[in-house]
């Protein structure tokens, strides 16, 4: 299985049946499967969805925004929750390609990759529980 490291999106081989022994990165020593949601850039969205063999949902976010810092608590809570999708959260402040690139409109909004490819989007802000069923019906619908 492939995962690509969020500190320096270098892609990672892990068998499948490791990936719950805490995998480190190769290159860096980050942690692989970290059940909190990494940080992304510009520099590493690409590679990290498109990549990563697990299901990736990105929380595209502004530190001004209200309801952004109101789901934080709820977006990792639901990271530690689903151990088999990666989360990851996206700063479109600091990260305005990436904005424009899925055409960020307002914000919280999540998009769920698999394969590299957008699988579906949600805007506005949400409990955990509401988070993890909203994944866990897409997951479900793509597999």
């Amino acid at each position: 299985m492939n995962l690509v490291c969020p500190a320096c999106a270098t892609t990672n081989r892990v068998p499948e049946a490791r990936l719950h022994e805490q995998p480190v990165c190769g290159r860096c020593g980050a942690e692989l499967m970290a059940p909190k949601p990494a940080n992304l850039t510009d520099a590493t969205l690409p590679a990290f969805v498109a990549h990563t063999d697990l299901p990736v949902l990105v929380d595209f976010w502004a530190e001004w925004c209200g309801p952004c810092k109101m789901m934080a608590p709820h977006f990792a809570n639901a990271a530690s929750q689903l151990v088999d999708v990666r989360f990851a959260k996206l700063d479109t402040e600091a990260s305005p390609q990436a904005s424009a690139a899925y055409a960020i409109r307002s914000i919280p909004t999540l998009i769920l990759f698999r394969g590299g490819k957008e699988v579906a989007r949600q805007s506005g802000a949400m409990s955990a529980g509401d988070l993890v069923r909203w994944v866990q019906s897409r997951v479900a619908a793509q597999a």
